[in-house]
Formats: structure tokens, sequence, C-alpha cells
């Protein structure tokens, strides 16, 4: 059996949640059954240079091309041309890690995953010009023709049923993973670079994940400043961090953040390197993830994995995740979150069943486990 895989994701070398699942996917599946031949999809103008492990598995052929992007999404949605699979020169299957549009020959079987559906219950989260990529990705088209979808979440394939009237029998659930925790020991001089390197205070409540407005970081800048107005914690004692890239529609977060009476208590680190995170998951106090869709939530689960109790969202897939292992909030209802966040801050006993719960929790996401069930689907698409 040969495999294409579409890996154009990876292309502008950004680390997002869509990056991770396609990078810790592949690291484990492609070297389960090297009796399956895989030809990774990798096109771009401009790319970024590719430097895994799993590259160099005999099994692995990665075929380059060097066409715009935006070119190719033109001509894939509206000429159906070129044929993925016979520019990857035969295969049987085409598996898209995401919702990349591609087209392929009648006779070639196709997968795709869903991470989510949020562009289409909340377009206004998102850029006139992202919501033309949606648009040219043609999901529900994709949806209609895939032979079968992976779902990341319950709460993706109910959205995928519900919003695009697809049969039920054709989702399969897939949780991601979660990364384990390293043994590596990070040395003191790490430390206080990595410190010095994101301007990282004593104590901070953390929020990791890109700077857009379907995360609800206003929201969380506002529940920030009640911990003082509201319950007495002055903003002194406990800091906000607020760490990752700039997605779309941010102006608005960083407005938020310059008019605040507490703006010298909020640190924005910009983007963070892989390496680093689990260095400011685990100086955290605190970490808050009031989100208003996710499709899955890597953040809340790996700060778990890090010993941080979490406090989340009870929308969307969230619950899903984090089951009873985080305090869950109506992101709504700022009030709530700001009493969350003074409980968790101040309840030693609540802190330590969050954090033990949450680490057990966290343990039941394996990549291991998420490649042999994606395995499985794609050997059962006949």
């Amino acid at each position: 059996m040969t495999i294409g895989i579409d890996i154009r994701m990876l292309a502008r070398g950004a680390r997002t949640g869509v990056e991770e699942y396609t990078i810790n996917l592949l690291s484990k599946m492609l070297c389960l059954d090297k009796n399956i031949k895989y030809k990774l999809f990798y096109n771009g103008y401009r790319k970024t240079k590719l430097d895994y492990d799993w590259l160099k598995l005999p099994n692995v052929e990665l075929a380059q091309f060097r066409m715009p992007n935006r070119i190719l999404d033109f001509s894939f949605r509206f000429l159906n041309y070129p044929k993925a699979d016979k520019l990857l020169k035969g295969i049987d299957l085409f598996f898209s890690p995401h919702i990349f549009l591609s087209s392929v020959s009648k006779k070639c079987r196709t997968v795709v995953t869903f991470h989510d559906l949020s562009f289409e219950k909340y377009p206004e989260f998102y850029s006139i010009g992202k919501n033309y990529w949606h648009f040219l990705m043609s999901p529900k088209k994709q949806a209609k023709k895939a032979d079968q979808i992976i779902a990341v979440s319950q709460s993706t394939k109910d959205d995928l049923v519900n919003l695009y009237k697809i049969n039920p029998d054709k989702i399969k659930v897939i949780y991601s993973g979660v990364d384990p925790v390293s043994s590596i020991q990070y040395p003191v001089s790490s430390i206080s670079e990595i410190k010095r390197k994101y301007s990282l205070p004593e104590r901070y409540i953390l929020y990791l994940g890109t700077l857009e407005p379907r995360k609800n970081i206003i929201g969380l800048i506002e529940a920030f400043e009640k911990l003082n107005t509201k319950y007495q914690i002055p903003n002194t004692k406990y800091k906000l961090v607020i760490a990752g890239a700039r997605g779309w529609l941010y102006k608005d977060i960083f407005d938020a953040a310059n008019n605040s009476f507490a703006k010298d208590n909020i640190i924005f680190t910009g983007f963070v390197d892989d390496c680093d995170k689990p260095i400011l998951y685990s100086r955290a106090k605190l970490f808050v993830y009031p989100s208003f869709y996710e499709g899955f939530g890597f953040p809340p689960l790996e700060a778990m994995m890090r010993g941080i109790p979490v406090i989340t969202s009870n929308f969307s897939s969230l619950p899903e995740a984090v089951g009873d292992a985080a305090v869950m909030v109506d992101p709504y209802n700022l009030d709530e979150l700001a009493e969350a966040m003074e409980m968790v801050l101040t309840d030693n006993g609540l802190r330590e069943i969050l954090i033990k719960k949450g680490f057990e929790r966290a343990k039941k996401f394996s990549w291991q486990k998420c490649a042999k069930e994606t395995l499985g689907v794609l050997r059962s698409v006949e």
C-alpha cells in the first residue's frame, strides 16, 4: 500500500495546533508498518526546510514541489487540476491531516482530518483573508467527497453531522496526543536565560496560544483586572503572561492591554520556541484558557502534564479534553472567570486536587495511540 500525505501546512515553519498534530502524528505513525510506503506532498514557492527523523525512514519519500500555493489552491478549487496522486506518481490513498484542498483521480481514495468548524460557526472571529481561504478550501465539499473523515473530538464530529449533514458512520473520532514530560533537567543558567528571553516574572498567570479573537484573550485581560477590583488580589502579586504568536485580528487584544489600568502587569512574550514551552508552563501558578471554541485544545492538557492547575471554558470540545480535572467556566461570564481565578490561586487544597487530577488526565492522551488508530482508519478505506 502506498499512501500520500499532504504536509503543506509545515511550509511556514509555524507550530500551531495543526502543525503540532501533523508533526507528532507522523513521527509515531510512519514507523508502525514498514510495508506501507509513504509519499509526502510538500509544496510551496518558499517553504521551510524540514529536518525530522521520520523523513529518513526507508519507507518515506519527501516529494517536494515549488508551485506557489495560492495558484495551486485556486487551480485545485476551480480547475480540479493537477491531480495530487499523479504528482506523487501513483498512490492508493491520499491523507490530508488538515483541510488543505487537493484534487485526486477517481480511483484514489481520500481521508481528511477535521480539527474544528469554527470558521462556520464564528466567521466573525476571522479576517477577510482567512475566511476567503476557508472558502477556497471548500471544506464541506471535502467532507462530502472523502471516503473517511477523522475528527479530533466528538464535538467536531457533532458539528460535521449537524452543519454538513455527514453520515456519522463515515467519521471516526481520534483524539490527539500530549507530549509526555521530558526527563531533561534544565540547568539554572538555562532557566534564567529563558526567563530573561520572555521577561517572565516570579509569579504569573499564563495563557499560551495564538493571539486571535476566538481565544477570548480580551476577556482574560478584563477578568485579570477584576482580581484587583473585586477580589482584592493585587495585580502586583500575580502578573498575566500572554504567550504566543500573533494570529489575525489581534489589534484589539493589544489595545485592551494598553488601555487597562493593569497594563504594567501584562506581559506579551510573542512567539514561544517549542523547546522553551516547558519552562513557561512549569513556572506558572495558574493556566487560563478561556477560548470560545476549540476542536480539541492542546494547551490545557500540556499545562496539566506539567503540574499546573487549569481553568478553561465549558464550551465545544474542552470539557471532553479536560474532564473533571480543570475548573470550567462560561467564557462569556467574566465575573465567573475572575472568581475561578481567585479560587484556584487562594485555595491550596483545590490546587493540589487539580494538579493531581490534571496530570492523570493528560496521560490518557497519547500520540502513539493516536497514530495506531489513524493508521487503522487509513488501512480500512477500500
